[in-house]
């Protein structure tokens, strides 16, 4: 998994047709397939380097090429993150949006559930890249009525719009089966299918559980143990790839490494016998892993 040697840097993991891959952005935009069992050796190499704006489509490069720290969650500047938040329907700035939206219920692990939305055109991508093991969808229709519905949803169930990607990573090796996943997620259904208040313009849908453990790779799962926080010069990650969820890739020794903290780096093949070096902490046990932390 590298960039080729002229100069494509990594844009972090995409899901596509049901499975992850890592993207690269250089001379035009392409992808490195991943599957469960492959091994991985990697060194970031030079700096990390803002990625600019994507938008339609189309990835417009940031005009300084400004650095980026290595801690942090979004391979932006301030200047693109600025640009890239004044046309966003997460950001709320983008509200005239002419396209159909799909509002959903996501499960995570016991007691970690929220409700969301997502451009219909997108089908389940949105879900896979959050890491959401068991969900469904509730309702579609405009987008504002879909933002209402929403926010109806949240304050009816009492779950919140963002649950710390530290939660959702420590209890993954450990879930319910999947017939008590889904039995949750169809009780939140319902409940949230006979509340009062839903905008007229949004189509109810019915409870069609769908569940991720296959494409996350989640069966046997080693119990995460150690993550990565951060890509210096030189830094390798070597290991076997033995799942993926949201944009964690999960490694047979419990090392994970969170994609969004590649994006930015050009990233090269590690030196033969490398071993991992980046700078890591060990993951806390799941009663330790509340809160919420930078990277969600």
């Amino acid at each position: 998994m590298t960039g080729s040697a002229g100069g494509w840097q990594c844009t972090g993991i995409r899901w596509s047709g049901g499975g992850p891959a890592i993207g690269w952005y250089g001379r035009a935009e392409r992808s490195s397939p991943l599957s469960c069992g492959q091994p991985l050796a990697f060194a970031a190499r030079g700096e990390r380097h803002c990625l600019g704006v994507r938008r339609a489509g189309k990835r417009t490069p940031c005009p300084a090429g400004r650095t980026v720290p290595g801690r942090a969650g979004s391979a932006q500047c301030p200047e693109c993150a600025r640009l890239d938040r004044s046309f966003s329907v997460a950001a709320d700035t983008n509200a005239a949006d002419p396209r159909p939206y799909r509002v959903y219920l996501a499960w995570f692990g016991p007691g970690m559930v929220k409700v969301g939305i997502t451009a219909e055109e997108r089908g389940p991508v949105r879900l896979l890249e959050q890491g959401a093991v068991t969900w469904a969808w509730l309702g579609r229709g405009p987008l504002m009525a879909a933002r209402r519905t929403e926010e109806l949803l949240r304050a009816a169930l009492g779950v919140p719009d963002r649950i710390a990607y530290a939660r959702k990573r420590a209890v993954r090796a450990g879930l319910p089966g999947e017939p008590e996943r889904a039995r949750e997620v169809a009780e939140l259904h319902a409940r949230a299918a006979g509340l009062a208040g839903w905008p007229e313009s949004l189509e109810r849908l019915g409870c069609e559980i769908t569940d991720h453990a296959g494409p996350f790779g989640l069966a046997g799962l080693p119990v995460p143990a150690r993550v990565v926080t951060e890509l210096v010069p030189g830094a390798a990650v070597v290991g076997r790839l033995v799942g993926a969820a949201g944009p964690d890739l999960h490694f047979a020794d419990g090392l994970v490494v969170d994609t969004r903290l590649l994006a930015g780096w050009e990233l090269a093949a590690a030196p033969e016998r490398a071993v991992t070096d980046a700078p890591l902490t060990d993951i806390a046990p799941p009663a330790e892993a509340g809160g919420q932390d930078g990277l969600f």
